[in-house]
């Protein structure tokens, strides 16, 4: 028979685990000046840059809602 003890509890100890090392990595990255991102300026590019792909995403959405819609309304005429 299969354990499912285990089958849940190697995942869930993997993901406390690399949490863990996360935080430990944070703690560290802080411990040092002002971390690597910050401290080139490059943080603010990083931002920009994902909402300039989020940005472009909802545009996208919104843009093929309104084409869905068209076309349901024609499918009712």
């Amino acid at each position: 028979m299969v354990d499912y003890k285990k089958i849940f509890l190697v995942p869930i100890a993997t993901i406390i685990a690399a949490v863990a090392m996360a935080q430990e990595v944070a703690l560290a990255t802080r411990e040092s000046k002002e971390g690597f991102m910050r401290s080139e300026g490059k943080i603010y590019v990083v931002a920009a840059v994902v909402l300039i792909i989020l940005g472009g995403l909802l545009l996208y959405v919104v843009r093929l809602d309104q084409k869905i819609t068209k076309l349901e309304k024609r499918a009712h005429d």
